[in-house]
């Protein structure tokens, strides 16, 4: 069964920091690029970073410098380290991937962040 599970989510004041985990079922992560997404209320649903399987890593333009992409492939676990949080990164974030054509994503996590 293919699962991808966040957590580390929640609510932190600005400029705090949060670590989120994807824990993902073995047959989905090994060999795949994993991705974190996010999706703020009322907007569309937006890519935050991504990782290739050797470690290659490439973030959006809104959060360079401030989140980082990383993974443990003998955990399958995919992290996403958000620094200097803003309020404007208040969102859902989800984990994802694609194998074989076809997308999986995550429940999400709830980050929200206050002033």
């Amino acid at each position: 069964q293919v699962q991808l599970v966040e957590s580390g989510g929640g609510l932190v004041q600005v400029g705090g920091s949060l670590r989120l985990s994807c824990a993902a079922s073995g047959s989905i992560f090994s060999g795949n690029v994993m991705g974190w997404y996010r999706q703020a209320p009322g907007k569309q649903r937006e890519l935050v970073a991504t990782i290739t399987v050797g470690g290659s890593t490439n973030v959006v333009d809104s959060v360079k410098g401030r989140f980082t992409i990383s993974r443990d492939n003998a955990k399958n676990t995919v992290y996403l380290q958000m620094n200097n949080l803003k309020p404007e990164d208040t969102a859902v974030y989800y984990c994802a991937t694609r194998q074989a054509g076809v997308n999986y994503w995550g429940k999400g996590t709830l980050v929200t962040v206050t002033a």
